[in-house]
């Protein structure tokens, strides 16, 4: 098994919305605003080569939205997601799994592209993958989370024939469940928190555990407990979700892989007075 870190671009969120009661005194620090009260985010995907199995985990936002859209979040970087394949020598015809956490636009919006008029999928051979319960979530949206999910990054998947679910109920079991996306070396945590049945892929790797992280902790930010995004439907679920996952991480050493960290791409965490915290940052090929 090999693992890649692929940068399809950063984007720009308001910071008040991404640190959610936390004081801008204090979350300024970490992530620094511009004038506008925005602050810089990744859009940092994963790619699984396993055996002859190649796993990208989520996508980005892709490009296929107006200029009126993208304006509010101010794309920059010269990453696209096919740059970063190539660099790797992957184009995306070679995806043979797009596995998506969850349907928000920022993490799927790649998986689709417009060709002659027509929505079809960016991965040519891959299946798609979510959860029931998630995609629900997603083609019925409640008003309050209904601008993440957009039509068009989520209905052509299933008129492609190409989605497939994946079953909750059996997380961190590897090769335990039916579903045939599951091998020995990857499993799936489910979470409520962020949003309904949010996914976060679990890699035994290199004799370590890596996990996705999504949006549980979208960045080394977000470790402290309060540090809860304004977009979280459930906070006290994601509070409680947090605490539970970063015990097992400091017992088990785990290894966290941040999606929107415009910094830092991995850390481990360590107890400290203050409670858990980041111990060392790295990157993915230092693992």
């Amino acid at each position: 098994m090999k693992l890649y870190s692929i940068n399809t671009g950063y984007f720009k969120l308001d910071g008040g919305a991404m640190f959610g009661v936390v004081p801008k005194t204090i979350w300024n620090k970490l992530n620094p605003a511009d004038e506008n009260n925005l602050c810089s985010w990744a859009l940092r995907c994963l790619l699984i080569e396993d055996g002859n199995r190649l796993i990208l985990v989520d996508n980005g936002n892709g490009d296929k939205q107006d200029a009126k859209f993208f304006s509010h979040y101010y794309l920059h970087g010269d990453e696209t997601l096919s740059k970063s394949l190539a660099r790797y020598g992957f184009h995306p015809d070679d995806i043979t799994d797009a596995f998506l956490t969850h349907l928000h636009f920022d993490h799927c919006g790649g998986s689709i592209v417009r060709e002659s008029g027509k929505l079809v999928p960016a991965f040519k051979n891959a299946t798609y993958w979510s959860n029931a319960r998630h995609w629900d979530w997603a083609v019925h949206p409640n008003d309050r989370e209904k601008a993440s999910f957009l039509e068009e990054n989520i209905l052509p998947i299933e008129a492609s024939g190409r989605l497939k679910f994946i079953l909750p109920g059996s997380e961190i079991a590897p090769g335990k469940l039916t579903s045939s996306f599951f091998t020995e070396n990857i499993s799936v945590r489910f979470v409520n928190g962020h949003t309904e049945s949010m996914m976060l892929p679990q890699i035994n790797y290199n004799g370590t555990t890596i996990v996705f992280m999504a949006d549980l902790f979208p960045s080394h930010a977000h470790i402290p407990i309060p540090y809860v995004m304004a977009y979280d439907m459930f906070p006290m679920t994601t509070m409680n979700e947090k605490k539970m996952f970063l015990s097992e991480a400091v017992e088990h050493n785990y290894i966290l892989f941040f999606e929107h960290d415009p910094k830092y791409e991995c850390c481990n965490v360590q107890q400290t007075e203050k409670g858990i915290r980041a111990k060392d940052f790295f990157t993915l090929d230092q693992v």
